[in-house]
């Protein structure tokens, strides 16, 4: 479905900004060294390195993370609910079957970052370097990707539900298999060499945003465009 005209362009309803107490309790020592099963919460995360690969069933719940270093982490079914990261750095960060509910992600690194077989729900991606991130397999649900660069981001087979991307350069992402009849693309995204294009069936893309999308159609449709 394409909107057309200037007048027919909705604003973006944001998802619910995660509850976080005022007051936090600073995190050291034990609180970077991820473990197993670890409950982490009502935490304030500064710009520390965390660690930990292959780590099982963490949680964090009420947690800030300001400039906090996740990089090369990888955690399985873990859980964060009601956070907020910021100019963190997210870069090849591994979650396998994880949950994240109730998030703002904001000015953070995240390129090459692994979303696997994983569930997002009420988030807000806002100004991050994702370029080569992949959502693949999961459920992605009221989130707003705002400003992001998704280059080559993947979402194969991802299940895409009220999902809208304002403003986002993905060019080359990866759709193929993905479902996307609630998807949203607006504010001048760019689309150009975008995969997967059939995925697109149902989704809803602002007259200006569709022009970075023909070049993609034309070629899965066989047409040479030339000029």
């Amino acid at each position: 479905m394409l909107d057309r005209g200037a007048a027919a362009v909705r604003p973006v309803k944001e998802p619910p900004r995660p509850r976080i107490p005022r007051t936090l309790t600073a995190a050291g020592g034990t609180d970077l060294e991820l473990a197993h099963d670890g409950a982490y919460l009502s935490l304030e995360y500064g710009p520390v390195r965390l660690s930990g690969t292959g780590v099982e069933d963490a949680e964090f719940e009420r947690c800030r993370f300001s400039e906090t270093s996740f990089a090369g982490v990888g955690l399985e079914r873990a859980t964060f609910a009601d956070v907020a990261f910021t100019g963190c750095d997210l870069a090849n960060l591994r979650l396998a079957n994880a949950r994240l509910a109730g998030a703002t992600v904001t000015g953070c690194r995240m390129t090459g970052a692994q979303f696997v077989e994983g569930g997002v729900r009420n988030a807000l991606f806002d100004g991050c370097r994702a370029d080569l991130a992949g959502f693949r397999f999961c459920t992605l649900r009221d989130v707003v990707f705002r400003d992001c660069n998704l280059s080559e981001a993947n979402f194969q087979n991802a299940d895409l539900r009220n999902v809208t991307f304002e403003g986002c350069k993905l060019v080359a992402a990866q759709f193929s298999g993905a479902k996307m009849a609630s998807v949203r693309f607006t504010g001048g995204c760019d689309l150009n060499g975008v995969r997967g294009v059939q995925s697109f069936a149902g989704a809803s893309v602002d007259a200006a945003d569709a022009i970075s999308l023909l070049t993609a159609l034309a070629a899965t449709l066989g047409i040479t465009v030339e000029g």
